[in-house]
């Protein structure tokens, strides 16, 4: 199996190298030339379960359009207002489009319609595929929504998982068991920054205790609070 290299620190910017493609290179490659296209439009919607990386592809999308020399703008659903940037040639990403308000509704769906004059591209996320998203999203917009380019977001299988688990854990240092790696798998986030957020638990409760990471020691720091 191919090794695994992965800079999951909580400070580490989100990029479409440190996403884990899994069964998701098509969309990447999607995404690589959504964010380098420089005329026309070409809208795109991802959609995926909490944690499946939703926010960390259009984050990792909008910067790197920007590298590319293309405007681009990241907007979680609280920032968008009644209006939403006319840049020329801009990439705009837009999160959770389930939690817009009226009045962002009717700016993304401006947005949709003067996309083409100003050669703009939308990236949108959401929760659900168009036809599954909230009741209180607009019909015209979960109608221009469906007309962009879908993709699920598909997650991991655990065999992706747990090549990612023993990668992390090797940068760290720490040497896990089996039962350590299948206790992991099984009881904490599944998704590659809860990962990292659990081994680094751990390997701080380790140096404290002095103590190497073992099933037993795991067990015992979870009943003193330990959170993974």
């Amino acid at each position: 199996m191919k090794q695994l290299i992965l800079d999951l620190r909580p400070d580490c910017p989100p990029t479409l190298e440190n996403f884990v493609p899994g069964g998701n290179a098509e969309l990447l490659e999607n995404l690589t030339r959504l964010a380098a296209a420089r005329s026309g439009p070409a809208h795109l919607y991802l959609w995926g379960c909490p944690g499946s990386g939703r926010s960390h592809l259009l984050r990792a999308t909008a910067a790197r359009a920007l590298e590319s020399g293309r405007p681009a703008f990241f907007l979680s659903a609280e920032d968008v207002s009644a209006c939403l940037p006319e840049d020329k040639n801009a990439l705009l990403a837009v999160d959770d489009v389930d939690r817009l308000s009226p009045d962002a509704q009717i700016a993304l769906f401006n947005a949709f319609n003067r996309a083409a004059a100003n050669a703009q591209s939308l990236l949108l996320s959401g929760p659900a595929a168009p036809r599954g998203l909230a009741p209180g999203l607009r019909e015209d917009l979960r109608t221009r929504i469906g007309q962009s380019l879908v993709f699920e977001v598909r997650p991991l299988d655990d065999t992706a998982r747990s090549a990612i688990l023993h990668s992390l854990a090797a940068q760290r240092g720490l040497r896990l068991t089996g039962e350590v790696a299948g206790f992991l798998l099984t009881h904490a986030r599944r998704d590659p920054p809860g990962m990292a957020a659990a081994l680094d638990a751990l390997d701080a409760a380790s140096l404290e205790h002095k103590r190497p990471v073992t099933l037993p020691l795991l067990r015992e720091l979870m009943r003193q609070g330990l959170r993974i």
